[in-house]
């Protein structure tokens, strides 16, 4: 299946190259990613990306390559799994797929020894996307939540990566619960997973932003629209899936 998220230079990278760059997200969910960034572009909303367990660079690729001129971007791992040749391996794939790797900063460290003026700092400005892929344990999801909030656009969004997999079944508690201590936040998007490999992801914005969102996703994406929706108490959040169907039990 070819996927567009109608910007040329993601949509070449996610089709033709991205399985060249180890790594597991999907190419479903890039492209939804993607298009989220072009919809900001398109309604003035200007700031950077982030990405925390940024590895080899799969999906950190995608949203560079989603930015605007003048726009920067982070990306932060220990690069120490598998060797500590891995950062090497992503400053190869920025160069070799077209990012603009002097507006790129990469930080070896671990996020949990971070704050988030250390994130800032390199970019210069809010985060417009920030994209949390690191240490898959409540607490460390909590400390990364707690920096994206601090530098997040007011319009900006946050996405979680692995939510709903069956080997880390607590992180979508941790979610819950941060949520419950940031009224503002809500999840607007469930992206679904393509396997077991590709867990799907949350989308996250402050409430007054969630409509900037929504109905262009569902405008551009009807096919992938699953109708029965997320369910999250006070509110619903769209679903996002390759294949929208219910269950068959026979």
């Amino acid at each position: 299946m070819k996927y567009g998220s109608g910007i040329a230079a993601v949509d070449h990278y996610v089709n033709h190259d991205y399985d060249s760059v180890f790594g597991m997200s999907s190419q479903f969910a890039a492209i939804i990613a993607a298009h989220v960034m072009k919809r900001q572009s398109q309604l003035g909303i200007a700031g950077h990306m982030a990405e925390i367990g940024t590895f080899e660079g799969r999906f950190f690729i995608a949203m560079a390559l989603a930015l605007e001129p003048g726009e920067r971007g982070v990306g932060i791992d220990t690069f120490e799994w598998p060797s500590p040749k891995v950062r090497d391996k992503l400053l190869s794939h920025m160069q070799r797929l077209g990012v603009r790797t002097a507006d790129m900063t990469v930080l070896t460290a671990n996020s949990a020894d971070l704050t988030s003026a250390d994130i800032a700092g390199p970019l210069g400005g809010l985060v417009r996307f920030f994209h949390i892929d690191g240490d898959h344990t409540p607490k460390a999801l909590t400390h990364d939540l707690d920096l994206a909030y601090a530098i997040m656009h007011p319009k900006g969004v946050i996405c979680l990566d692995d939510m709903l997999h069956p080997g880390f079944p607590l992180l979508t508690v941790a979610v819950y619960e941060w949520l419950q201590k940031h009224p503002d936040m809500r999840v607007f998007c469930v992206i679904d997973r393509e396997d077991i490999v590709a867990a799907p992801k949350f989308m996250l914005c402050r409430h007054e932003a969630a409509a900037l969102y929504e109905q262009d996703l569902l405008d551009n994406f009807p096919e992938w629209h699953f109708e029965a929706a997320s369910q999250w108490e006070q509110w619903v959040a769209i679903v996002l899936t390759p294949h929208p169907r219910f269950a068959v039990v026979e």
